[in-house]
């Protein structure tokens, strides 16, 4: 293992980051004459609900201090809840529809492709210093390549324990760049003895105070002043109350993301995180630009970007009629953000209240309405997003056809130029189910640009528009038609000028 731990990193300019938008680019800035450096603890199995139960007060500061955000995984058939691709989506960057793992065994892995973060950094900074342990050896053996600096695989008679000192000698005593420290042992109790066991709870218990001799050793380095820690809190996958996991029920994809340092604003609760972020969030602080080229998923905690459906947050209300989902869950409205519409002159009456009509909803309330259908591999909608779901919707008395409309503002262009539409979407096909995109210049009569007929799996597409000569509006809008078939998603529509 070609380890030099004794090498010096270099100051890393960060002038991305203080360009980022929101709260963090002022902290950002601040942080530019620091020598940045990222640490990543992954904790097996851990639920975040349940970390807040436990006697967990190193993590209890850590959310304090930075930012808490939950999130969700994907389900069968895109892959099975489990360790391979939980830790593979979050150390490449990418869903397990590019890295490929489907299981504990790798088979077939895009890793080529897709490499861990540790690697892109050693490829874009050589002169940095990478290193990885993990209590599961899959994570150094196979996830992460022999291009990072270190890799060691705990044995199995030391456990957490080991991986724990390792990490502290490391960050306390070494001058690492990139640190990913990977701890077993919740998982592990999870399995045993379940989630909603008390030995869970003391699993997390001690974790906590393993985190906290790791995030203590970051502290009492000597250059610790002069130095900028990104530090990262994540798990692969959730448990059930009873022990285990693999399948599609919401407690088995839980994951979530506690990130603290970078300039974060302290205390912040976040709601468009996802698992790719986390290897993207890692090489932006660093300062390695993402190339368009790689194809990653994530995108840089430190740059959020706005998005009308996340507007709709506080406007989400209980449910209605489906009564499936826990009452005290706030998932859906029909309110769209300003500037935008949804035309339902055509729809249909009756049927299920939540989606009558296009409907905006989160990811928890919306697979809430019916596990093992494919909604839970909606993976590129983030937060707030717009669904058309036939299927939910004829699950009540109805009369006619699902027919409706989402309509976007009117938003400028220059006429004789190319505008590009661009949105993540996510479409289940059943006869005679349809999906369109049609655009309108100046409100003259909509033209299709796009049209849905077969399924369709979670992506983001781009559409380049020739503007007429002359124009300067135009309005997209967004029609589903179908009944008792399948569903429709959209997320993050934008047009810009190409």
């Amino acid at each position: 293992m070609p380890a030099d731990p004794s090498r010096r990193s270099f100051l890393i300019a960060t002038a991305a980051l203080a360009a980022a938008s929101g709260p963090l680019a002022e902290g950002a800035a601040r942080a530019a004459a620091r020598t940045p450096k990222v640490l990543v603890i992954g904790l097996d199995g851990a639920l975040l609900g349940r970390i807040r139960d436990a006697d967990a007060p190193n993590l209890d500061s850590l959310m304090a201090s930075g930012l808490t955000s939950a999130s969700s995984l994907y389900s069968n058939p895109l892959a099975p809840t489990l360790s391979g691709p939980g830790w593979s989506t979050i150390i490449t960057g990418v869903w397990p529809d590019k890295h490929l793992v489907k299981d504990n065994a790798f088979t077939g892995n895009a890793f080529a492709r897709y490499p861990d973060f540790l690697t892109r950094i050693e490829t874009a900074k050589p002169a940095l210093s990478t290193y990885a342990v993990a209590s599961w050896a899959p994570v150094t053996t196979t996830v992460f390549s022999s291009k990072v600096d270190t890799r060691v695989s705990t044995p199995s008679a030391e456990y957490d324990t080991g991986t724990t000192s390792r990490a502290v000698a490391e960050l306390r005593g070494g001058n690492r760049d990139a640190v990913f420290v990977h701890l077993d042992n919740i998982d592990h109790v999870g399995h045993s003895d379940g989630a909603a066991s008390s030995q869970y709870l003391a699993a997390i218990h001690d974790a906590d105070a393993q985190v906290g001799q790791i995030v203590a050793a970051v502290r009492a380095r000597p250059t610790y002043a002069s130095e900028d820690w990104l530090i990262m809190i994540t798990t692969d996958h959730g448990h059930t109350d009873a022990g285990g996991h693999g399948g599609s029920s919401a407690p088995e994809r839980e994951t979530f993301l506690i990130a603290t340092g970078g300039g974060i604003t302290a205390g912040s609760i976040r709601h468009d995180i996802k698992m790719p972020d986390v290897a993207v969030s890692a090489l932006a602080h660093l300062g390695i630009p993402v190339d368009p080229s790689w194809n990653l998923d994530g995108r840089p905690l430190q740059q959020p970007a706005p998005d009308a459906f996340d507007t709709l947050r506080t406007r989400l209300v209980t449910r209605v009629d489906e009564i499936g989902i826990g009452a005290s869950i706030l998932g859906f409205t029909h309110t769209p953000p300003t500037g935008w519409s949804v035309d339902n002159g055509a729809m249909g009456t009756g049927g299920v209240e939540e989606w009558r009509g296009w409907s905006f909803t989160t990811d928890e309330f919306w697979t809430a309405s019916e596990r093992g259908q494919g909604r839970e591999n909606n993976i590129r909608a983030r937060n707030v997003f717009a669904v058309a779901d036939g299927d939910e919707w004829v699950d009540k008395s109805y009369s006619g056809t699902f027919d409706s409309t989402l309509v976007t503002p009117s938003w400028p262009v220059e006429g004789g130029s190319t505008a590009v539409l661009r949105y993540t979407t996510y479409y289940r096909q059943e006869a005679p189910q349809k999906g369109e995109v049609l655009v309108a210049y100046d409100n003259g009569t909509p033209v299709p640009v796009k049209t849905y007929t077969a399924d369709t799996s979670s992506r983001a597409e781009s559409i380049t528009l020739q503007v007429p000569t002359g124009a300067t509006t135009a309005r997209i809008r967004v029609r589903y038609t179908g009944g008792n078939n399948w569903f429709w998603t959209v997320d993050a529509v934008s047009l810009t000028a190409s």
